[in-house]
């Protein structure tokens, strides 16, 4: 249980782990997110599941390192064990009603928008994907999202693939397209981008789910860390997300919350105990 079956180097820092754990996978559903810890004294840290295999009893995570548990994340090898690997946890995504949906994946965002593309496509809906990123090299899943998608779109931001410039842009397009009306977005990646997603989609008055990769520690609600505003009402993202309507997500409270401790976690990162001490 919990070992690491397979592992790609998607990127210099963007690894795939695909994981043995039947009873997560027996029950994820897209929209879910599972807590880890590798050893006892490290954080626990949310990571949105990206694919699972009932069959095989296996749950695939992909993660980007940018901090020190991700790192040492990363070093870990097929055979190891990851010491505390909890799930499925939060609410399933619920689509918007309709037929024709556009799904957003940005940067290490790509990795949760592959399983609810995967899953409206095997509804039978009509899916058109944008994948964005910095360039080339931080891509992936292009494969993987080009069989569920009817339509598949790619931005950089130094145009080294597809179109240059961000997925907002291609976006546009697809909603001033007046040949199909567009009934929902569903958007996963940078706070910056969501939001940015948000704008347009709110100026044509289309529902849109966005995923909220809040601080957390616990995953039940108790501690509060990943508390967000939604509308005029507080939620957490771990038991009531972390997929919300994007319409009404406080995006600029999110951005402040998320920069809270990153001090703190600059001064783990530079000492050479990996998170023991």
């Amino acid at each position: 249980m919990n070992t690491i079956v397979l592992k790609e180097v998607l990127s210099p820092s963007i690894k795939k782990y695909v994981i043995d754990n039947p009873d997560i996978a027996a029950k994820a559903e897209a929209g879910q997110f599972v807590i880890l810890r590798i050893h006892e004294k490290g954080e626990r840290i949310p990571l949105t599941i990206a694919d699972f295999n009932r069959e095989n009893g296996t749950v695939t995570i992909i993660f980007q390192e940018v901090g020190n548990t991700t790192k040492r994340l990363g070093k870990l090898e097929v055979g190891d064990k990851i010491l505390d690997f909890v799930g499925p946890l939060g609410v399933p995504t619920t689509p918007p009603e309709g037929k024709n949906y556009v799904c957003i994946g940005g940067g290490v965002g790509i990795a949760p928008i592959y399983p609810e593309a995967k899953a409206l496509h095997k509804q039978g809906k009509q899916v058109k994907g944008i994948l964005g990123g910095r360039s080339k090299e931080v891509l992936f899943y292009e494969e993987e999202m080009g069989k569920v998608c009817d339509e598949l779109h790619i931005a950089t931001d130094d145009g080294s693939v597809g179109h240059k410039g961000f997925v907002t842009d291609i976006l546009k397009e697809l909603i001033t397209d007046d040949s199909v009306q567009i009934d929902g977005v569903i958007a996963v990646g940078p706070l910056p981008m969501m939001k940015a997603v948000c704008d347009i989609t709110k100026e044509f008055n289309i529902p849109t789910t966005v995923s909220l990769n809040s601080l957390m520690v616990d995953g039940t609600g108790m501690c509060g860390g990943c508390r967000v505003t939604i509308g005029n009402e507080v939620k957490f993202a771990c038991i009531d997300g972390p997929s919300f309507d994007g319409l009404k997500v406080d995006f600029d409270e999110q951005m402040r919350r998320l920069r809270m401790y990153r001090e703190e976690e600059q001064k783990v990162t530079g000492c050479q105990c990996g998170g023991e001490c």
